[in-house]
């Protein structure tokens, strides 16, 4: 009796000092600052899943695909499964419309759990407002069903056509949701319960940001807890029962690391004109100037009359044709350049006041940038998209 008294006592022992250790954790982790681990990193193997079926909305007021076969074949497979045996050419898709189902299968979603679909028209349909997705088995990249989806459009958009051919569209009809529209039948297999050491991914891959985490870990968790593998992964061990183990990654997310500073980039996008230039950013002595040149071509021309015929004692002389001249005027017009002088180590704040200074545009910014990355005197990336 006293031993099984002390077994019973001594059971709820280890998720109690877990849980010691976790308030510990927490307690630690609130008071440093920085970024917290679940927003740099991910465990490895725990993600979401694209799911996509192919499906039929009826219910659409005369705007679906109308004659087209692949929706026509459609129906009539869908309604022989209810016995009817009809010829594809006698049916009409006026009223229905052939679309692609998609969504997003978060990890650990159980079967009955539901899911947000999204709806796009596949064929000629102009709206799906006021339609109802039939019953669709949505795959995933295994081709097996995962979720079913079934429910009533949710359409934002809205179009109208007259007549004469005249249409007016206002976002986009031909595409809707369905929140809770699709029901979770199969559940994917994660390998967070299965794995002798858990994996943190970092967002973005560095070695001073692993090493700092893999530090952080170790200063809450004890020593020997992490370890990096590279500049994206650190490796993590974890219990092996699941109950602590939940509660163990729950504490290691709420960890706060001081993330390392991103490396000096300059990125422009030349089609829209947008520049960002990131912290770091430096500059070696340089002088830039900057100026605009306009130069104007007028093209004309000079006639000279000809002489006409003359009767002389000699005989008749005959005239001669007009002449013409061409004649160029060439204007040259530049604006006084403008000059400004970089010194050594300059800071984001002076490379911004000095472009704005000479009236810039993002297309002149870009060259200036350019020109200074090709001197060597742009200490960083210069990234164009």
């Amino acid at each position: 009796m006293r031993n099984a008294m002390k077994a019973f006592q001594f059971l709820p022992v280890v998720p109690l000092f877990l849980g010691l250790i976790l308030g510990s954790a927490l307690a630690q982790s609130t008071a440093l600052t920085g970024e917290r681990v679940k927003d740099l990193a991910s465990v490895a193997g725990v993600r979401s899943n694209q799911l996509v079926g192919y499906g039929i909305v009826v219910g659409l007021n005369g705007t679906g695909d109308g004659n087209v076969a692949a929706t026509l074949q459609s129906i009539q497979s869908m309604v022989s499964r209810f016995g009817l045996n009809i010829d594809a050419a006698s049916l009409s898709a006026k009223n229905a419309a052939a679309v692609m189902v998609t969504a997003e299968l978060p990890a650990f979603y159980k079967p009955g759990q539901r899911l947000d679909i999204s709806v796009a028209a596949l064929g000629k349909a102009s709206s799906l407002v006021g339609g109802t997705l039939l019953m669709t088995p949505l795959v995933g990249a295994d081709n097996e069903t995962y979720a079913m989806a079934q429910g009533n459009l949710a359409v934002g958009g809205l179009g109208v056509s007259g007549a004469n051919g005249s249409k007016t569209t206002v976002n986009i009809p031909t595409a809707g949701r369905i929140p809770g529209g699709a029901s979770v039948e199969r559940t994917v297999a994660t390998p967070f319960e299965t794995m002798p050491a858990l994996l943190l991914n970092l967002n973005t891959p560095d070695f001073t940001t692993a090493l700092r985490l893999t530090q952080a870990i170790d200063a809450v968790m004890g020593p020997g807890t992490a370890s990096a593998i590279d500049a994206s992964t650190v490796q993590v061990n974890a219990p092996k029962d699941l109950n602590q183990r939940v509660g163990f990654m729950s504490a290691i997310q709420d960890i706060r690391v001081d993330t390392a500073a991103p490396p000096a980039r300059v990125i422009v996008n030349s089609r829209t004109g947008t520049i960002v230039i990131g912290e770091g950013v430096r500059l070696s002595p340089a002088a830039v100037s900057h100026g605009s040149m306009t130069v104007k071509i007028t093209e004309g021309a000079t006639v000279t009359p000809g002489t006409p015929a003359v009767v002389g004692e000699a005989g008749i002389v005959a005239p001669t044709p007009a002449t013409v001249t061409p004649t160029s005027q060439i204007d040259i017009k530049q604006d006084p350049a403008k000059m400004f002088l970089f010194a050594p180590g300059v800071l984001l704040s002076d490379i911004v006041n000095a472009v704005n200074s000479v009236g810039a545009s993002p297309s002149d910014l870009v060259a200036i940038l350019d020109a200074l990355k090709q001197a060597g005197s742009l200490r960083a990336e210069l990234i164009i998209i």
